[in-house]
């Protein structure tokens, strides 16, 4: 019993460790600057919701699954928090949660079936811009980059690597 608690701490100890660096990238000026993603509390979810399905496909890979229970609850502790930092009342609380919950998890399905470059460059125009004008193209060269970092990380001990920043003039 005790292994076992302290395998939960340590769970949780690494889920708020790669929660800070979901939410630390995801916060990076240059998706809303160069690449147009929408600075709203919308923009902002998706390229959380981009960035923890990153590295949620990377620990599903290494078999991590408690990390990665952990880390979505994380995930959805920040959210909570969020709503009630923008004055969400204690009512209000489990219906936005859940339609976030839809949201998150219908963007995980969207960005794991797409089965090539060009179905996620759809899929991250349909979540991330709304099919509005954007540079999904950019952000899907991102992604796959990134991806191919964080395949090269040992997550149990090193801080995510998500490789560098885009470059709009790079990603067109």
């Amino acid at each position: 019993m005790f292994k076992t608690l302290v395998n939960a701490r340590s769970n949780r100890a690494m889920a708020a460790r790669l929660y800070a660096a979901v939410t630390t990238r995801a916060r990076e000026p240059v998706f809303f600057a160069e690449l147009g993603v929408p600075d709203t509390i919308d923009g902002r979810f998706d390229l959380v919701v981009l960035h923890a399905w990153l590295l949620l496909d990377r620990l599903r890979a290494l078999g991590m699954t408690e990390v990665s229970q952990s880390l979505v609850d994380a995930l959805f502790a920040g959210f909570e928090d969020s709503l009630r930092d923008l004055g969400v009342g204690d009512i209000g609380i489990g219906h936005r949660v859940k339609k976030m919950a839809n949201a998150f998890y219908g963007r995980m399905a969207a960005y794991d079936t797409a089965r090539d470059s060009n179905a996620l460059a759809e899929a991250l125009g349909r979540n991330v811009y709304r099919d509005e004008q954007g540079n999904a193209g950019a952000l899907k060269n991102y992604a796959i980059s990134a991806r191919a970092h964080l395949a090269r990380c040992d997550l149990s001990t090193d801080t995510p690597d998500f490789g560098p920043l885009p470059e709009l003039g790079s990603t067109r």
